[in-house]
């Protein structure tokens, strides 16, 4: 009997596992074909498939370059064997990479820090009409952030900030807000209550304790925030679109993929390489905070 529950244990095991691993070659391989396609020479992705660029014959050389990602963050001029220039400015992706860290960034701070405040008053704090308030942050859970760009680009080309920074950051903090505020309450709200008197009794203001206490304790909750909004602010077109227009100095990676694909969507090799640029510090905020994610997902979920 033990044998068996052993082999059954054993076969379990590797049916898991099987699964687990066609699953993860499933989602891999597009990005991988994505990385090999965009060290490939532009000829050769026309023509021929990723998988190639391992069985051919040819030269390392002849099978990957880097002149898609000079081209598309340099401008490297490219020419056909003839001596012809086949393009001769490049995407700037570069500049378009350092706008969106400078709107990803503070949009994504800015609203972990004031959601943290809030939910920390709403948790521990006596005030008249907090119940009420708090709902209403709920509420705005499911107003839908089309309904409110309309307004927002009113009152901002009144205030004369239409195409800057500020305009995105303060759009995608109000959008972020509710959520925040939400699941930060759930986690602040679950600390030790021992934990919050013992700082009371020993004489520490609201101040004292939200930084000192609440703000180590729920760096969970706040790293599984700040994957979520800044892959959020990060991937986002349209609010770009709305309040930055179509500025170049100032227009995010998204807004110049939309260009490429707009103008050049024959030109597979660009696109893929401007693509795998866009995916390099997502990739680098979620490794980091990974350790974060799973605590921080089930904040408040479990009491008692």
């Amino acid at each position: 009997m033990a044998q068996s529950q052993k082999q059954q244990r054993i076969i379990g095991s590797i049916l898991v596992n099987g699964a687990l691993l066609i699953l993860v070659t499933i989602w891999t391989l597009p990005t991988l074909g994505l990385l090999v396609s965009s060290f490939r020479p532009a000829d050769n992705v026309r023509t021929t498939g990723w998988w190639t660029a391992f069985t051919s014959e040819e030269d390392l050389s002849e099978r990957f370059t880097l002149d898609n990602y000079q081209q598309v963050l340099a401008g490297k001029d490219i020419e056909n064997a003839d001596g012809t220039v086949i393009r001769a400015s490049g995407d700037n992706l570069s500049r378009a990479f350092l706008n969106s860290v400078a709107v990803a960034v503070p949009a994504t701070v800015i609203p972990i820090l004031i959601a943290a405040f809030a939910a920390y008053a709403f948790a521990w704090m006596n005030f008249p009409g907090r119940k009420f308030m708090f709902i209403i942050v709920v509420g705005l859970l499911v107003v839908p952030l089309q309904t409110a760009l309309i307004p927002l680009l009113r009152d901002y080309v009144e205030l004369e900030i239409v195409g800057t920074f500020l305009a995105v950051w303060l759009a995608h903090t109000g959008f972020g807000l509710p959520l925040a505020t939400y699941l930060l309450f759930n986690y602040i709200a679950g600390l030790p209550r021992e934990i919050m008197e013992s700082a009371f009794v020993d004489g520490a203001s609201h101040f004292t304790t939200f930084v000192r206490l609440v703000l180590p304790l729920s760096v969970p909750a706040l790293a599984s925030f700040a994957i979520f909004q800044f892959l959020w602010v990060w991937n986002d077109l349209l609010v770009a679109l709305v309040f930055i227009g179509l500025k170049p100095d100032v227009a995010v990676l998204t807004q110049q993929l939309q260009e490429m694909v707009g103008s050049r969507g024959q030109d597979w090799h660009l696109l893929t390489a401007g693509a795998f640029i866009t995916m390099i510090l997502p990739l680098v905020v979620f490794f980091s905070l990974q350790r974060f994610f799973v605590r921080g997902l089930l904040a408040g979920s479990v009491k008692g």
